[in-house]
């Protein structure tokens, strides 16, 4: 299995620099092919020795070859996150049908979030697909004669779907803009992703860790009771763990409080 965790792992890092390809174009409504991958600053075309993600970042201590402009460190955290995000799935998961649905679900959350972290947007783009994605796994999972723990069934999926959606676009209206319709989207993706109950699991991570990361930024002065923060990065990590734990969770809310 370590072999195997290597080697997913060294491909995290090659679907990072593709995912870095997909933050940098899609806010800006650009190809993904063409032009091929180049320096924003001046434009040269950049070599194949430019493009080994992790090393070239570090080889060329995070400057172009050319002009010596600035690249982002962001290229090289998601290069590395998703690589050891790979790597570590595989080792835990093994390789499953399941560990294929993780990565997938993963590496769309993680372009979601940065893209809504630098942009303050959620693109329909990404969001509209995932949402059929999702419900398409789900209705295989319902009509085959198989089943996996990180898909819901059908109706699982239905009602989760409209528990995201219906939720968040109550708090959309009522927050009269605190809330953005974005988030709405993500919000229904979340339910057909999770189906529910881990659709509620997900949610509520979700507004726990932006509560407590919007009253840290706030005592700490780093953002102003004015300034908003983007919830897409919180929704995206609440689905995540609601996708490995969010069952599991739901059981120990529900022992807790006695309801089983």
């Amino acid at each position: 299995m370590l072999f195997y965790s290597i080697y997913l792992g060294l491909a995290g890092l090659c679907v990072g620099s593709f995912l870095n390809v997909v933050i940098d174009r899609l806010p800006l409504r650009q190809s993904l092919m063409q032009p091929p991958s180049h320096c924003p600053a001046c434009r040269r075309r950049l070599s194949v020795s430019d493009l080994i993600p992790v090393f070239s970042y570090l080889w060329l201590r995070g400057r172009c070859r050319t002009c010596h402009a600035s690249i982002p460190v962001r290229i090289l955290w998601v290069e590395l996150v998703t690589g050891i995000a790979f790597g570590l799935s595989a080792w835990f998961m093994g390789l499953t049908p399941e560990l294929a649905v993780v990565l997938f679900y993963f590496s769309l959350l993680l372009a979601i979030a940065v893209i809504d972290l630098e942009h303050g947007l959620i693109l329909n783009v990404l969001v509209y697909p995932a949402t059929i994605a999702a419900v398409a796994f789900s209705l295989a999972i319902t009509l085959g004669d198989y089943k996996l723990a990180v898909v819901p069934e059908i109706a699982q999926a239905a009602i989760g779907f409209g528990t995201g959606f219906v939720l968040f676009f109550l708090i959309a209206v009522v927050s009269r803009g605190g809330m953005g319709w974005g988030d709405v989207k993500m919000a229904a993706f979340m339910g057909a992703m999770l189906g529910f109950p881990s659709v509620v699991v997900g949610i509520f991570l979700a507004i726990l860790a932006g509560g407590l990361s919007a009253i840290f930024l706030l005592l700490a002065r780093l953002k102003g009771r004015k300034q908003t923060v983007p919830f897409g990065p919180f929704l995206a990590m609440g689905a995540f763990a609601a996708l490995l734990w969010g069952q599991m969770l739901w059981d120990w809310y529900l022992r807790l409080f006695g309801l089983t």
